[in-house]
């Protein structure tokens, strides 16, 4: 497993915390789903490419913090643009300049 892998996991994990700890925001399922960095990454990429947002990014939306969804994490970080395709990284991008 690379490091780059073991690093998006750990900040999946991150997304969830900070969440919770900024906004209240208690995303259990969201949690739930990252059991490994494999488990995170295909979360990740299952979020970004669904053509409606999850119940979490809805819920970050209202809150004002769309910036710690995983759609945020996808478009906006460049460490981790090679596990995703530009497909992948646009979809989510484009999601969040239409929220």
């Amino acid at each position: 497993m690379s490091d780059l892998l073991k690093d998006f996991h750990k900040e999946m994990i991150n997304i969830y915390y900070k969440a919770k700890k900024e906004t209240g925001y208690n995303a259990t399922r969201y949690l739930q789903m990252l059991v490994s960095p494999e488990a995170s990454l295909h979360t990740a990429k299952k979020f970004v490419s669904s053509s409606h947002p999850s119940d979490g990014y809805a819920e970050l939306w209202e809150r004002g913090r769309l910036d710690l969804t995983v759609e945020a994490l996808v478009a906006y970080t460049p460490k981790f643009k090679q596990l995703f395709t530009e497909e992948e990284i646009s979809f989510a991008r484009s999601r969040l300049e239409k929220s």
